[in-house]
């Protein structure tokens, strides 16, 4: 990975972006590891081009440009990230355990590594939202060029004449680039979820008996709290399941590894998120075993994504490789 000259960050504040261009880039590309490489490639091109930059827009609006022309050169050569329900019918709980490479998925990313802390309360629940995994998943049936011209008019809010200037194409093209990405995203019909504050006495409780039903594994206080047509998927394998039903079943069945675990709070796309670790029957203090990023929708649990890579995951989110017994 190339490396910006210390001198280049403190000149120019490079650093007091970093999350904005992470949240950005994130949204771009549905991966936090490219994002982090196409921040350095744009910190990088922006060092280099420093005595280009005419103050004509902010510092961060500059970066924002050049972070979008690195991410639409990225994606010329990479595929579609999805989640497993994209990609055919729901599974019996018997069905095949088939793991699909890495980057078929979309990944999870710390709240606080992409929404700025200097972003008022407002604008915190907006980038907020936007980091959904809903909302990431509907981004990926965009072509690049119409990815970029939604999230730079919807999320930064701005201008035609901005972005066009930005994608070196005409205001007419930005909008109807942007008809067109809407009539997408609106076609798919995503479900609304619940944007509640992370504190929200509400979500707080839901969250509670969430984390005490599964610990306990009381698979019918569990059940209660989901939503009817809930879904769990568990990358890096393409099996999902939906229902009451099927998931009781899994976790009765072939999940039943899952019995004894302990959570660990964070946050992760916007949305509530554990740690989850894992009683190997070793004796000794309990393994990590997938990070579990929950949506919520009227009050009650409509996706449990299970993220099994537990070992690449649970460093970038600061949590730790075990958990005392």
């Amino acid at each position: 990975m190339k490396d910006l000259p210390d001198s280049g960050k403190l000149a120019f504040g490079f650093e007091e972006h970093r999350a904005a261009l992470v949240g950005h880039c994130y949204r771009m590309l549905g991966s936090i590891a490219e994002a982090d490489d196409a921040v350095q490639e744009t910190l990088v091109r922006a060092w280099r081009a420093m005595d280009r930059f005419e103050g004509r827009a902010s510092p961060r609006t500059w970066l924002y440009s050049i972070a979008t022309r690195v991410c639409l050169d990225a994606l010329a050569k990479s595929g579609r990230r999805a989640r497993p329900m994209e990609l055919g019918p729901a599974y019996s709980i018997d069905g095949p355990l088939t793991p699909l490479p890495a980057d078929s998925w979309l990944e999870p990313i710390p709240d606080a590594l992409a929404v700025p802390s200097d972003a008022d309360p407002a604008e915190r629940l907006a980038l907020r939202q936007s980091i959904r995994l809903a909302f990431l998943a509907a981004l990926q049936h965009l072509p690049p060029k119409q990815r970029a011209v939604l999230l730079l008019a919807e999320v930064l809010g701005w201008p035609a004449t901005e972005i066009a200037e930005t994608l070196e194409t005409s205001v007419a093209s930005v909008n109807s680039a942007l008809q067109r990405a809407r009539a997408t995203v609106a076609d798919l019909g995503l479900k609304d979820t619940d944007l509640q504050s992370p504190q929200s006495d509400a979500q707080a409780a839901l969250l509670s008996r969430y984390v005490d039903a599964f610990e306990r594994y009381d698979m019918a206080a569990f059940t209660a709290l989901l939503h009817e047509e809930v879904i769990l998927s568990m990358p890096p394998l393409a099996l999902w399941l939906q229902g009451h039903e099927s998931i009781r079943g899994w976790f009765l069945g072939r999940g039943a590894v899952c019995r004894g675990s302990r959570f660990v709070p964070t946050t992760a796309c916007g949305s509530p998120a554990f740690g989850q670790y894992h009683d190997d029957g070793s004796g000794g203090p309990l393994p990590p075993w997938s990070l579990i990023v929950l949506e919520l929708s009227g009050g009650r649990i409509a996706a449990m994504t299970h993220f099994l890579d537990a070992k690449t995951l649970f460093p970038r989110f600061g949590l730790p490789m075990e958990l005392p017994r």
